[in-house]
Parts: structure tokens; C-alpha cells; sequence
């Protein structure tokens, strides 16, 4: 192979290295763990609440499958597998298992969750409590390159590399009838990470805050708008989701449909080896659901608009529920979340 040859898979090398590292940090830049997509939509706020954890009257069995742009090769694909509910009067636990893949990266990981509430009600059924949770994963994250052949760069292993870490979130919840309140900090430790070290902060720590309320005549149509608001420390991104659900009761359960709208808000910049640009991501994300007795079924569209978009294509997720151990007595609430 003669020496021009070389240089060219070398640069070939290089910039699909680059390339694939400048659509990490964009899309999914410290969101090491879980990323925050639109799961917690359907009936799931626990898989970022660590406090909502053992916080409804029943335990909570929610699979999850999110595929991104569909008849794309190695498109971002996310598994989740979570439950929780409560282990005692005033205690919580909850297992998340996850599968993360994005191209020539992936991640999976285990999340252990214990939460403690506290009732201030004066019944059993009248709702007025506060939570705590912390959680603790270990994940790890891996980088297949046995695909990156004819290479002759030596940061170019040709194997799989991979590299385990643990972390912690925290978190408290407020349910009070129709109105809830939660605040999460996420990757609260400042962890080392070996596989991106000149790409990547130790400083993966997220902030999450979310409020709603659910109104209207329980017998008829109910209405649940809610907000979230994430901010990144590391790179002071901030984005917010403006959400709006509906309920309608029926003999079987319930149907019900929502309409979740993301953008980022003054989004920090994001260097990286290819641009320097303040993206302005937007998300428009339709959902439909039915619950029938114990079970729980959902569909999530998201179509992303803005400044940053790979593809035309949108974002599909299902999500499957079924609900255990419920009390005999409910909340003398909508309060979808915790009945």
C-alpha cells in the first residue's frame, strides 16, 4: 500500500471519528445513564424520578422500545425494563435495566432505587405526600471500532472498548392531590471515564425539574398539562417540554392522548471537532395510550424540527405496562401518576 493510500484511509479514519463524536456530543452529550425522551409520558416518571419510586398505590412494570429514524443502518435505538413500588409503609425500591445504542457506541446499565414518603394526609385515600429517592447505577459504555477496517491510525484499537462506572441521582417528589412537583439531579458524582477522555467532561450532572396539574370532571374528560426542564451543567443547555394529556374513563380503564412540545432554550454551545454552533433543537411529540384493567399500552411519535436533523425520518416508541399489588382503595384524586 503506498504511502498516499495510507494518508486517505488515515483522514477517512479521522473524520468518521470525529463525525460520529460531533453527533454524540450533540444529541447526547452528557446524558450518560438514561436519556430524557418522552417515556416519562407514559405513565413513567420513575425512570427519572428516583422519589417516584414505590410513590403509587400500585407496583409498576413499564418495558420500553424507542427506534430513531427507521430504515436507518445503526440508527439510535433505547431499551428500557423498570419496576418499582413500595417494600413497606413509608419505603420504595425500584430496578431500571437499560440498553442505549447509537451507531458505533452503546451503553447498558443497572439502576437500584430506594425512596422513602412521607404522609401527611389524614386518611389513607386523601393525597398530600413528599418523597425521597436516590439511586445508584453502574453502567457501562462501549465502542465497537472491529468495523473501522484498513486503518493504520494508532488510536484505532479495531476492537471492542469498553469502560464501567458508577453514579448517583437524587431526587424529591411532591404529590399533592391533582398537583405534583418533582426536582432531580442526575449524575450527581463527577465520574472518570476512559473511553472519550478528550471528548467528554467528567461532569455529566443534569438538573430536572417538573410540575402538573390534572382539572376536569373525573366521570367525563380530565386534563394534565405538566412541564420539565432540563439543565446540563457541564455545557448549560437548557430545554423544556410543554405537555398536554387528556383521560377519558372507561368500563375497561381508560384512553387517553397527549401532545409534548421540546425545545432548547438559549442553548449553550456545543464545541466540538467539527462545529461550534448554538443548535436549536425542536421536538414535536404526539402520544396515544389505553389502559385496560392492569395493563398499559402507549405509542410515541416524535418529529424533530430545527436547526439540528440528520434525517427526515421521525422517532417511534411503544411502551408496554402492566400494574401489580394495587391497593383496594385509590387517592381520592385523578392524579394518574400515583392511582
Amino acid at each position: 500500500m503506498n504511502y498516499s493510500r495510507l494518508i486517505y484511509i488515515k483522514s477517512k479514519t479521522n473524520i468518521l471519528i470525529a463525525f460520529f463524536m460531533a453527533f454524540s456530543y450533540s444529541c447526547t452529550y452528557g446524558q450518560e445513564g438514561i436519556p430524557v425522551y418522552f417515556d416519562y409520558l407514559s405513565d413513567n416518571y420513575y425512570l427519572i424520578h428516583p422519589s417516584m419510586a414505590g410513590a403509587s398505590n400500585c407496583s409498576k412494570i413499564r418495558l420500553t422500545a424507542r427506534k430513531q429514524w427507521l430504515g436507518q443502518e445503526d440508527a439510535p435505538s433505547l431499551q428500557t425494563l423498570s419496576f418499582n413500588g413500595r417494600i413497606a409503609e413509608r419505603s420504595g425500591a425500584g430496578i431500571i435495566v437499560f440498553n442505549d445504542k447509537n451507531g458505533y457506541h452503546s451503553q447498558k446499565g443497572v439502576k437500584l432505587t430506594y425512596a422513602h414518603h412521607i404522609m401527611f394526609s389524614r386518611d389513607e385515600i386523601d393525597l398530600n405526600q413528599v418523597s425521597f429517592g436516590i439511586s445508584g447505577g453502574m453502567i457501562q459504555n462501549q465502542l465497537d471500532e472491529t468495523l473501522f477496517t484498513d486503518s493504520f491510525d494508532p488510536t484505532v484499537f479495531g476492537s471492542i472498548q469498553s469502560d464501567n462506572y458508577f453514579n448517583v441521582d437524587v431526587g424529591a417528589s411532591y404529590n399533592y392531590m391533582d398537583f405534583y412537583a418533582h426536582a432531580t439531579v442526575q449524575g450527581a458524582l463527577e465520574t472518570r471515564k476512559e473511553l472519550y477522555t478528550d471528548y467528554e467532561s467528567d461532569n455529566v450532572r443534569k438538573f430536572l425539574l417538573s410540575a402538573g396539574y390534572v382539572f376536569g370532571q373525573r366521570e367525563n374528560f380530565t386534563w394534565e398539562p405538566s412541564v420539565l426542564f432540563q439543565l446540563y451543567d457541564q455545557t448549560k443547555e437548557k430545554y423544556i417540554d410543554i405537555n398536554l394529556k387528556t383521560y377519558k374513563n372507561m368500563d375497561f380503564g381508560s384512553m387517553w392522548a397527549g401532545l409534548s412540545y421540546r425545545r432548547s432554550l438559549d442553548g449553550g454551545k456545543a464545541s466540538t471537532a467539527i462545529s461550534n454552533a448554538s443548535p436549536d433543537i425542536q421536538y414535536f411529540t404526539p402520544i396515544a395510550g389505553v389502559n385496560y384493567k392492569n395493563f398499559m399500552f402507549s405509542y410515541t411519535y416524535s418529529q424533530v424540527m430545527g436547526d439540528v436533523k440528520f434525517d427526515s425520518g421521525a422517532y417511534h416508541q411503544l411502551t408496554l405496562g402492566i400494574n401489580l399489588f394495587c391497593k383496594k382503595e385509590r387517592y381520592d384524586c385523578s392524579c394518574p401518576a400515583v392511582n
